[in-house]
């Protein structure tokens, strides 16, 4: 993991409601980080608030490289993302949604073709790549979603629900993904999840939510949410 995420002392609220406090992780290691807890319990906002996607009431965010931290510029954005949990597609071919992000960059031609082809090809899509993407089922959607977010090669991928309202042989195919990118190496992921059982099959480190803070298992040990 060549970028590395630390996290000290965040704390958000919306209306006066606190969702997150002094929440502190350092991500710091390849592989998959699973962080789980009820729906509601603060997950998704600091997923966001990880991908720079909102900022905390208080507390650092700080991402390093080769032992320096960078400033949060377009840059280093471009080196993460994050997939949602409702992914949106476009009135358009699959392969030219899957192309979106490299359009963006100016990227197109053969280069886009042979990247989107292979994110197609890895989860699962590439021979839907000429059909309309609103006709995708809502796994295959999140599975477009997931490529759209590979096509890019982010060094940290943040997941959010990847697997909500989903039927079960898309959960395994997404599963299998997520656990895929690990053996391959393609990326860090940090994604979120309810389900506790998914959590334990695919975490190299878990994390749970509870009373707004995170907490690591052993912190948790005698806690009954976690039998």
């Amino acid at each position: 993991m060549s970028l590395r995420l630390t996290v000290s002392n965040i704390s958000k609220s919306y209306n006066g409601n606190g969702v997150l406090r002094d929440c502190s992780f350092c991500f710091d290691e390849s592989g998959i980080y699973v962080l789980t807890g009820p729906n509601g319990s603060g997950k998704s906002t600091f997923l966001r608030i990880c991908a720079l996607i909102e900022s905390p009431d208080s507390g650092q965010i700080n991402y390093f490289s080769d032992g320096h931290v960078l400033h949060h510029d377009l840059t280093l954005k471009r080196r993460i993302t994050l997939v949602l949990p409702k992914v949106g597609v476009f009135n358009a071919t699959v392969l030219k949604n899957a192309a979106y992000g490299l359009s963006l960059r100016g990227i197109g031609g053969r280069e886009a073709k042979a990247r989107v082809d292979k994110v197609l090809d890895f989860v699962g899509l590439v021979d839907k790549e000429d059909q309309n993407a609103l006709t995708l089922s809502s796994g295959e959607a999140k599975r477009l979603g997931i490529a759209r977010a590979l096509v890019i090669e982010p060094e940290i991928l943040f997941l959010d629900e990847p697997t909500a309202s989903v039927d079960q042989r898309n959960t395994e195919i997404i599963e299998g993904i997520i656990l895929k990118m690990r053996q391959e190496g393609i990326a860090a992921v940090i994604m979120t999840t309810h389900d506790k059982e998914q959590a334990g099959r695919l975490a190299d480190r878990l994390l749970v939510m509870k009373d707004s803070a995170i907490h690591t298992p052993a912190e948790l040990l005698n806690d009954s949410d976690l039998k």
